[in-house]
């Protein structure tokens, strides 16, 4: 699995309708305490032809795993109730996909009277808070022991951690708090919601809510926390996923998208969580593994088998679009394009890698 994201949104915000649209899954809902999954194939245009320039049986696409959970109400995880066990769900997910309402219909249910985006985002995220702010409070509680024997570590890890408690408790999500490597390590294995980072969804009833004031209020709101959203015309783009590629192509052309909501919410995730794919490919696959930008060699060698990493001897390394438009291996070493690389090269979106390492 290459990444997960979880969906979370409070009820009647049309959650299963973009889980629908980004997976063509069909779904109806999930039960009050179960989570649909969804695995999608990342498009990548770089595959196919590569695949055929190797004559390929195998193609193995970057994957992107959602999460999608029932909505979640104000105070549902309080006592650990309910919504605690359906954040249990999104515990281990690299990223928050937020779904907010951003259309009026009174036909369709609401958890509220009105839709107000920013309200609607605060809601969720104090449930997500809440449930952090009682599993720091869990780790202050095992710590305090220690600290008070003199234990040096534990003071230093104990402060870190009241510094999170006192911001949580704040009402601020932990994304939000100015935290310096030492927090970030003591809160490491708390593996806390609100610190994951997030991008939200702006469920609209059509593509023409995209300008809306439930859309500009919800863009505000992003555009202060730099992060992302995605209009998406849930029920709209749901029935077209279920259609024929070419069929696909005509429906959301007449909305205006050059692209599905799979693939434009796929590019977001990528950006959001800062992540790159790097390929192999040979005579019996073309394989895409992603790892996130800015990665050292060994460590995007690791993503292949952790023995590429502890026994890295060196990186060859082509560019996909040289491979491509030269024709082969041979063609680009000799043009003098393809390059040998130590342990700190950064790889890069589109490198072509061979690892050699010692076994």
């Amino acid at each position: 699995m290459s990444f997960t994201c979880g969906l979370v949104g409070l009820p009647g915000v049309g959650k299963t309708a973009i889980f629908n649209a980004i997976t063509a899954a069909g779904t109806r809902g999930v039960g009050r305490d179960e989570a649909n999954r969804a695995t999608l194939p990342v498009p990548d245009p770089r595959i196919a032809p590569l695949a055929a320039m190797y004559s390929a049986p195998k193609i193995v696409p970057a994957q992107m795993e959602v999460v999608d959970i029932p909505g979640l109400k104000a105070d549902s995880t309080s006592g650990g109730g309910r919504g605690s066990k359906l954040l249990a769900h999104i515990k281990d997910v690299d990223a928050l996909i937020h779904v907010v309402r951003c259309f009026d219909d009174a036909n369709i249910p609401h958890e509220y009277e009105t839709v107000d985006p920013p309200r609607d985002v605060e809601t969720v995220d104090l449930e997500m808070l809440a449930a952090d702010a009682r599993t720091v409070r869990n780790k202050i509680d095992r710590l305090a022991k220690k600290a008070r024997v003199g234990d040096a570590e534990a003071k230093r890890e104990l402060a870190s951690l009241e510094k999170v408690a006192a911001g949580l408790a704040g009402g601020l999500p932990a994304r939000k708090l100015s935290l310096e490597a030492a927090d970030l390590e003591a809160v490491f294995d708390c593996n806390l919601m609100s610190l994951k980072p997030v991008l939200y969804v702006a469920n609209l009833k059509t593509m023409a809510d995209a300008e809306n004031s439930h859309t500009a209020a919800l863009r505000r709101l992003a555009e202060v926390e730099k992060a992302e959203i995605v209009p998406i015309a849930g029920r709209d783009e749901a029935d077209i996923a279920r259609l024929d590629p070419e069929d696909q192509k005509v429906f959301l052309a007449e909305l205006g998208l050059a692209e599905s909501s799979m693939e434009r919410l796929i590019r977001a995730a990528y950006r959001t969580l800062g992540l790159v794919n790097f390929i192999t490919a040979g005579p019996k696959e073309v394989h895409i593994w992603t790892c996130p930008a800015g990665s050292r060699a060994p460590r995007a060698a690791g993503k292949i088998h952790s023995d590429m990493e502890k026994g890295f001897i060196r990186m060859e390394v082509m560019a996909a679009g040289d491979l491509l438009g030269l024709g082969s291996e041979a063609a680009v070493a000799r043009a003098g394009k393809l390059r040998v690389e130590g342990k700190d090269y950064v790889v890069r979106d589109g490198d072509v890698v061979v690892v050699r390492f010692n076994k």
